[in-house]
């Protein structure tokens, strides 16, 4: 069991105790989350904390002495990355979005990024052994250029998109017995890799044991998920292409339509049926995802920072961002920046 004195943790590691920072994994290395802001309701939203020439991916073992969810502080969070969770053999109780699932030896979890965890109710898990990824896909060479918003749209990352959790077993997948030792070898060889990620070959060789994960999970979903998939749609993953590559530009609705050959009218229906969201709706959640970026990276004022996400100027920003997320650009930037 974990047991926190004045922000230190006690973690039981078989028969033996360590004492570790709440920032560190059980082997001691530096966890990658790290607390960017709060909702309103007071739960925190972790993010992953990029460092420079290392490839966003970090495997965390657990043996249920430290929980899949392996954040900092625990208790109910909220993460802007994405988690795969493998269990090998023990059984518990987790809670995603204020619903209890039960876990069984074999049990895959994509987690979307913005899904409720609850990580108290993880201590029902205490006879569980098995991994944790934490990654983002730019982890990935191959889906570094896929724009955020066709992450749930991307066959490698489908699993982790929000709806795919809405089917009946609440986006759990079942490895078959045959396969869940070369799932465990795999957890390892990624673990491994991204122990030094300065040693020779480390970042290619954890990119492509990230994507062998990635792959297997795409297949285990594939059945869950059905032939209706989004992931098989092209014409979405053409508009987010366009979107991508001209966000930037003063471009509408009718230079998205105008370039693919669609009338504006017809693709807008099209996208809004496919996806949920019109065609204009995609390009300014493309373009407020470029303002949190330019936020929390720079200190560009905010003129410089709509011309750069293809706002028109920088009162227009503010009003678009506030209408998104119920607070300004300067306070988010103050929130996002604040000592965790």
């Amino acid at each position: 069991m974990a047991e926190t004195r004045k922000g230190r943790m006690t973690v039981a590691m078989g028969r033996s105790s360590v004492a570790a920072d709440v920032n560190r994994t059980p082997d001691g290395r530096p966890h990658p989350a790290r607390l960017r802001t709060r909702r309103r309701d007071g739960t925190p939203v972790y993010g992953y904390a990029v460092r420079p020439g290392v490839p966003p991916v970090s495997v965390v073992r657990f043996d249920g002495a430290h929980h899949p969810g392996g954040l900092p502080g625990g208790g109910r969070h909220v993460h802007d990355f994405l988690v795969l969770v493998h269990i090998e053999s023990g059984g518990g109780t987790v809670r995603f979005d204020g619903t209890d699932h039960a876990v069984r030896p074999g049990d895959v979890y994509a987690v979307a990024s913005g899904r409720v965890m609850e990580s108290g109710t993880l201590t029902g898990l205490q006879h569980c052994v098995g991994w944790s990824a934490f990654f983002l896909p730019t982890a990935v060479p191959a889906l570094a250029a896929v724009s955020p918003l066709g992450w749930a749209y991307h066959p490698l990352l489908r699993p982790f998109a929000p709806d795919a959790a809405d089917g009946p077993d609440h986006g759990r997948l079942v490895v078959p017995p045959a396969d869940r030792g070369r799932w465990s070898a795999w957890f390892a060889e990624l673990a491994e890799e991204t122990a030094d990620p300065a040693r020779l070959g480390a970042p290619d060789a954890a990119a492509a044991a990230l994507t062998r994960l990635l792959v297997a999970t795409a297949r285990l979903a594939a059945d869950v998920l059905g032939a209706g998939s989004r992931t098989a749609d092209p014409l979405v993953a053409r508009v987010f292409e366009v979107v991508e590559r001209r966000f930037a530009e003063p471009i509408s609705s009718a230079d998205v339509a105008g370039e693919l050959g669609y009338t504006t009218g017809h693709l807008t229906t099209l996208v809004r049926e496919r996806t949920g969201r019109t065609l204009l709706e995609w390009i300014t959640e493309r373009r407020l995802t470029e303002v949190r970026r330019l936020l929390l990276e720079t200190d560009l004022p905010l003129g410089v920072i709509a011309g750069r996400a293809g706002l028109r100027d920088a009162g227009y920003l503010v009003r678009r961002f506030r209408d998104r997320y119920g607070t300004t650009p300067h306070r988010w930037r103050r929130g996002e920046r604040a000592p965790a």
